[in-house]
């Protein structure tokens, strides 16, 4: 791996662990800009849904990330780096340090990491595999290249955007072997990006918290909003939780209780992922978020004043 070029204080972990208010009192206290870390906040106007930062809190913090794309553009983590790296640098230029925030594990990791050159994708291609099932795209990309379907993890093999770039690669890539994304680098737990965690029980108390207030800050209307002005998501974008279930509310197919009691559970299912993904996949320090967002504010600063920002490949 190259030198790297920057530095920054790495805040990641999964969803509901209050990571955005840690953020922003640790923004406040060293006059920091965010980068946001997270693969759906870069679309514009699914705001409530994802839980995005506030315009006012946007412009507090210099925030970047957010809002990059239209929802029915396709967006992936080479687009983000490009952008990442644009932000690193007006930092910099700045003299302002940086806290990259987020749950989306492969951003941080190729952050860190650095990514090797990525093989164009090819729209029409694209576009076909978008209309495979989930068990159309597994025995497709099995037919491609065996050993890159078997590397994949569980989750990701159940994970349609993963599979359709996945075979992208094997169509344009021969071999798994060097082409394989680099593990996480090898740090030193002091200067390891920092991971908040939650017991199960108030990680679900608290996702059921933030359903509730998705539905009262007005899902619902910003579902109609979206389906009016953007027919049609991207792949990507239609991953984000929350959308599906809320125009199935508008279309009558589901009771606003329903969708709620659906919303929890998607969520759930997807913190479980990204727990599994930074307990494995990462290298990282576990602070406990089981208190007032001052007091996990104050837990990672002591880390952070210890031992520093985390070294970043770009």
């Amino acid at each position: 791996m190259p030198a790297a070029r920057h530095e920054a204080f790495v805040l990641c972990g999964p969803t509901a662990t209050g990571k955005t208010a840690v953020a922003h009192l640790l923004a406040a206290e060293l006059n920091a800009v965010i980068l946001s870390a997270d693969a759906m906040l870069v679309y514009r106007g699914l705001d409530i849904g994802t839980a995005k930062p506030t315009a006012a809190e946007r412009a507090r913090f210099g925030y970047g990330g957010l809002d990059l794309v239209a929802p029915g553009a396709t967006f992936d983590v080479a687009a983000w780096l490009a952008h990442a790296q644009t932000f690193l640098e007006s930092a910099r230029a700045a003299g302002r340090p940086v806290l990259v925030v987020g749950g989306t594990g492969l951003y941080i990791k190729w952050l860190l990491a650095g990514l090797t050159a990525q093989p164009a994708a090819d729209p029409a291609w694209r576009a076909a595999a978008e209309n495979m099932n989930l068990a159309e795209l597994q025995a497709h990309l099995q037919r491609l290249d065996a050993a890159r379907f078997a590397a994949l993890t569980e989750s990701d093999r159940q994970n349609p955007r993963r599979l359709i770039r996945a075979a992208e690669l094997a169509r344009t890539l021969p071999t798994l072997g060097k082409n394989t994304p680099p593990a996480f680098p090898a740090l030193e737990k002091t200067a390891a990006p920092v991971c908040l965690a939650l017991p199960t029980p108030l990680l679900w108390e608290r996702i059921e918290v933030r359903v509730a207030a998705m539905f009262n800050q007005g899902l619902l209307d910003e579902a109609r909003q979206l389906r009016a002005s953007q027919p049609q998501l991207s792949a990507s974008a239609r991953q984000a939780i929350g959308y599906a279930e809320a125009f199935a509310v508008l279309d009558g197919a589901l009771t606003e209780k329903v969708a709620r009691e659906k919303i929890a559970i998607r969520t759930r299912q997807f913190a479980k992922r990204q727990l599994t993904w930074f307990k494995h996949q990462a290298n990282v320090v576990w602070i406990a978020a089981d208190a007032p967002a001052a007091t996990v504010a104050a837990r990672v600063r002591t880390t952070w004043s210890a031992h520093g920002p985390t070294a970043l490949a770009y």
